[in-house]
């Protein structure tokens, strides 16, 4: 529980905020007016234009009728304008719940009707059709928004753009520790959840990662991950406007054009998960490219293996920086450049400053012996609201006083340093992003020919983790294929996100002395299992 005295100690060590996001974009729309914020497809977005473009787009939102607390769905491409949406909403006094741009209809209209949006933010085009089909679409889903902003920042900026100031907008604007946006994650809990997020929370992170890269005015930032996660909110949303520095964006993951980019801006700061790592490590054109500009790379979502961190290092020059935390936590450890090399690349490095913590083991008693592996619970100034609307879920997640359990087992040594040594939570890891299994069973299962399914991540050296998918099916009912499996649930409306990549079929799954299937064991098999009786690969392998 945050009492008034946490906040008071937190704003003076410069964790929270004073002010708001939108009132650092018009200090620097004010004193640096021609100076890039985003680098992005569009082009070049200036804070002067950033500034103005958030103004006119809270004034379309509170024209259209959405009322201060309204939650709206935010469905704009990964470019300055969602995060000129997001200032926008704050501004307005909205709630914006982050949509990324490749969900599917179903899992779109489930979003808008797990958080009672009143409504949606969107392109003129999206996925390749009109804004009145694709809310037709959204209502055939069963989600039917009473309304709607179509937002082109390119028709927009044909308009004069003038300084504009607060006008009937005045007392409407959230506070920095007010409920500003909602993303969604599969957490700790396993099944998709909605995540209250502050800018407090997330402005955390940022004097953090300054002193940890020894970041200043001067950087340019990089973000692949999306901003709808918090990854992509600190990175590219906070940093830019907390720090004054340009940031470049991208829609879509593609390693070409991130080294082009790289190379173009002279890009000095680098946010990826650890699959884009992978995957740039892979590409032919790393030799190529020059990246004497990059000084530093942050990563999360899943530890980088130390030797491909080193093989990184060695290849670009660059320092490989790592965190740990979660959507529902904030950050709870961070290497830095000062780390002793080993550390940094073994470990998720230290306890970060204002975080406190406990280590529970399995009967639920604290741990107090260094490197002892145990389950965090967490407090502090990165720690969110819960849930929303799921008090069930927060339930699951309550460690008592305010702490939060993170999914890992891990351990903290003397120094501080933790890794991480196992897993508690029913999720899949792909490319940096949680996958609930429960998501994945219950929707394999609607298939007719499919008795029983188990999903279980399976080790994969670029993902980190693949989706595999065990099942046992009815008499001498015939198995599906794994692609004929993925067109059925395609045809169900289920995002790609969730479509098993490896498939193996049993005659019966283990099942534990609690009369569940035994996942630990499952996981022991995964060699055995998807070697031996894997029907094909899915259409979508090798898309992060």
């Amino acid at each position: 529980m945050i009492t008034e005295a946490d906040a008071d100690h937190y704003r003076a060590n410069g964790w929270w905020l004073t002010k708001p996001i939108g009132n650092h974009v018009a200090r620097l729309a004010s004193e640096n007016p021609t100076g890039v914020a985003y680098y992005d497809g569009v082009g070049a977005l200036t804070w002067q234009e950033y500034d103005a473009l958030a103004w006119r787009l809270a004034r379309r939102l509170v024209g259209a009728g959405f009322q201060r607390g309204d939650r709206v769905g935010v469905l704009l491409p990964d470019s300055g304008d969602l995060h000129i949406a997001y200032t926008a909403c704050e501004r307005a006094g909205l709630v914006g719940l982050a949509v990324l741009e490749r969900t599917a209809d179903r899992a779109v209209a489930d979003m808008l009707r797990g958080t009672r949006a009143r409504g949606i933010l969107m392109p003129p085009d999206r996925r390749g059709r009109s804004a009145d089909k694709f809310t037709a679409a959204l209502v055939e889903a069963g989600a039917a928004p009473d309304l709607r902003v179509v937002w082109d920042r390119a028709v927009e900026t044909e308009e004069p753009l003038p300084h504009d100031s607060t006008g009937d907008l005045t007392g409407r604007g959230s506070g920095p520790g007010d409920l500003w946006l909602i993303n969604s994650t599969s957490g700790t809990t396993g099944l998709p959840k909605y995540v209250q997020q502050t800018q407090d929370r997330w402005a955390y992170f940022v004097p953090l990662a300054r002193e940890a890269a020894a970041l200043t005015e001067r950087d340019v930032i990089l973000s692949a991950v999306p901003g709808t996660f918090g990854f992509g909110l600190w990175t590219a949303h906070l940093i830019p406007a907390l720090l004054g520095v340009p940031c470049v964006l991208r829609a879509g993951f593609d390693p070409a054009e991130t080294l082009r980019a790289i190379e173009q801006r002279r890009v000095t700061v680098l946010a990826m998960v650890t699959t884009q790592l992978m995957m740039l490590l892979a590409h032919p054109g790393l030799a190529r490219t020059d990246l004497s500009s990059l000084r530093i790379v942050y990563t999360g979502g899943e530890r980088v293996p130390a030797d491909r961190a080193r093989e990184w290092e060695a290849r670009t020059g660059s320092t490989v920086l790592q965190f740990y935390g979660a959507n529902e936590t904030g950050p709870f450890s961070m290497t830095a450049r000062s780390d002793p090399v080993d550390l940094r690349l073994t470990t998720v490095g230290r306890v970060v400053p204002g975080a406190r913590y406990r280590l529970i083991d399995e009967d639920g008693s604290v741990i107090d012996a260094p490197d002892v592996p145990g389950q965090p619970a967490v407090d502090g100034p990165g720690v969110g609201a819960g849930y929303y609307g799921d008090e069930e879920a927060n339930r699951r997640v309550d460690a008592g006083d305010g702490y939060v359990l993170l999914p890992d087992v891990v351990t903290i040594d003397t120094a501080g340093y933790v890794r991480i040594v196992g897993r508690k939570s029913e999720i899949i890891i792909r490319g940096g992003r949680n996958i609930s299994a429960a998501v994945v069973e219950r929707e394999v299962e609607a298939h007719p020919a499919v008795e029983a399914a188990a999903a279980i991540p399976v080790p994969d050296d670029v993902f980190g983790e693949r989706i595999g998918v065990v099942i046992t099916v009815p008499g001498d009912t015939p198995a599906p294929s794994l692609p004929g499996l993925g067109a059925f649930l395609l045809a169900r409306g289920v995002d790609k996100q969730y479509l098993p990549e490896r498939l193996a079929v049993v005659a019966a799954l283990p099942v534990s002395d609690g009369g569940k299937i035994d996942k630990a064991l499952l996981r022991t098999q995964v060699h055995a299992l998807f070697s031996s009786s894997v029907h094909g690969r899915s259409a979508q392998e090798g898309t992060p």
